[in-house]
């Protein structure tokens, strides 16, 4: 008989704890970078080998077996196999959700549909940079022509044409309003048990004008009473539905206690890299770069079965 896993209030009260859902370590933007399209790397940030990544995901599994850890995040969502035995509600649909946060993750945390090219092992410090996947597109020589200037520029990353990139748009059944960091989808006032959902859709940023407006597509507005992405695109293929957890390279070796419903679209759009430059200059949530990513979870007593 399957066990039900409720979320303890207590787990999701502590803001910061929840704020640092990114898993990564304090940085100071704009004074050097790594241009990973290019395999130019920061000091410090070298690839580490498969023998890193094998002991993070034996941690992995020693700190959770026979913890009450739930399904993790992110996954295959080709694959559709799991065993985690530990089960909760799917969250209701996003339109009946607050949009509390959007962020997104340089390199596809997600691999299936049209994200399939691992991009490599990545840094392994706990950082998740240079790691994930890479959309399989084809594009042409304008779209990845070089552009003056950085692009959302952090101390691990900037953007070049023709990378790929994972956005978050998460929502909660808090009554809260859109804001900086994961602590914006609880409510501050009450008992937080909120349930979550993130809408995750894979962009390749190109050097293309008329692309899609990352601006738009990021647009937040009220729609039935909820804070909603009122340009979220709902055309790129049938979404992967999956419960799961919050993501973030600081769960490579620990599981995260956050229950997530996840809708992962397979299919990717382009959207014009001077447009995400811009929206990463001033944004309601506070963000200026790409987020590292969490290793792919491949154990299977850590996903769950989709339907």
């Amino acid at each position: 008989m399957k066990n039900t896993w409720i979320l303890l209030a207590a787990c999701l009260v502590a803001t910061p704890a929840y704020a640092n859902e990114y898993g990564e370590k304090h940085e100071t933007h704009g004074t050097t970078h790594e241009k990973s399209a290019h395999g130019e790397h920061a000091a410090g940030h070298e690839i580490v080998s498969d023998e890193v990544i094998a002991e993070q995901r034996k941690a992995l599994a020693e700190n959770t077996k026979g913890k009450g850890f739930g399904p993790q995040a992110p996954r295959d969502i080709d694959a559709k196999d799991g065993s985690n035995d530990i089960v909760f509600s799917q969250a209701p649909d996003y339109t009946q959700m607050n949009l509390c946060n959007i962020h997104f993750h340089k390199n596809a945390e997600h691999k299936g549909g049209q994200f399939t090219d691992y991009a490599g092992n990545g840094n392994g410090s706990g950082d998740g940079y240079q790691s994930g996947f890479k959309a399989v597109i084809d594009l042409s020589e304008k779209e990845t022509a070089a552009i003056h200037g950085k692009i959302c520029d952090s101390l691990h990353s900037t953007l070049m044409p023709g990378d790929t990139i994972e956005v978050h748009y998460v929502h909660s059944t808090a009554d809260i309003k859109p804001g900086a960091t994961l602590g914006s989808c609880l409510a501050a006032d009450v008992d937080n048990n909120p349930q979550l959902r993130v809408e995750a859709q894979v962009y390749v940023v190109v050097n293309d004008k008329h692309a899609l407006d990352f601006g738009k597509l990021t647009k937040v507005a009220e729609k039935n009473g909820k804070f909603q992405a009122v340009n979220m695109p709902t055309d790129l293929g049938t979404p992967v539905n999956y419960i799961g957890s919050t993501t973030g390279p600081g769960y490579n070796e620990k599981g995260s206690p956050f229950q997530v419903s996840w809708e992962v679209f397979p299919n990717v759009a382009k959207v014009d890299i001077n447009s995400v430059g811009k929206w990463c200059e001033g944004n309601e949530f506070k963000e200026d770069h790409g987020h590292g990513v969490r290793n792919l979870v491949q154990n299977k007593d850590l996903l769950s079965k989709i339907k």
